[in-house]
This record gives C-alpha cells, structure tokens and sequence, in this order.
C-alpha cells in the first residue's frame, strides 16, 4: 500500500477539506504540519521545491501538487492506481 502525506496547518480551509475527501474516499494518509513541525517543513520545501501553498500532497515520496491535482486525479481514476 503506497503512503500518502498531506502537508498542511492548523489554519487551512482547503487542508480540512482534502483530509475530509481522503477519509471519505477511504485513503489512509499522514498528515505533516508544516506550523508545528520543523522536520516536516523542512521535508516539505524538499520534496516540493519551495512550494509556497498547502495543503501539498505527495504519494510514497512523489509530490502530485496541491487539492486540485488530487482531485483531478481521483476523477481520471488514477488515484486509485497510484495508491496500489
């Protein structure tokens, strides 16, 4: 099973609404504070090249972009795919 992460804050609207898309879909995921957790921003601005916004989404280490790539993704069916 692949490993999704979801990098995010305390204060994002759209974060909340990714980990509710997620749970609903059924996808186990880990979620990074980049606010809190200085390890975890670190991890983020490496794996996304300095990206600016969250919530930010990557797949077994693979960054796939923000809430709107992984919804797309969802509705060509290839999340599913990818999460094999």
């Amino acid at each position: 099973m692949a490993q999704l992460k979801v990098f995010s804050t305390g204060i994002c609207p759209i974060c909340d609404k990714t980990k509710h898309l997620l749970k609903k879909w059924g996808i186990a995921y880990e979620e990074v504070r980049i606010d809190t957790d200085m390890e975890g921003r670190r991890e983020f601005l490496d794996v996304t090249n300095g990206a600016r916004t969250v919530p930010q989404i990557t797949i077994n280490g693979k960054w796939i972009g923000s809430f709107s790539e992984l919804t797309e993704l969802h509705m060509d069916d290839e999340l599913d795919h990818l999460m094999e």
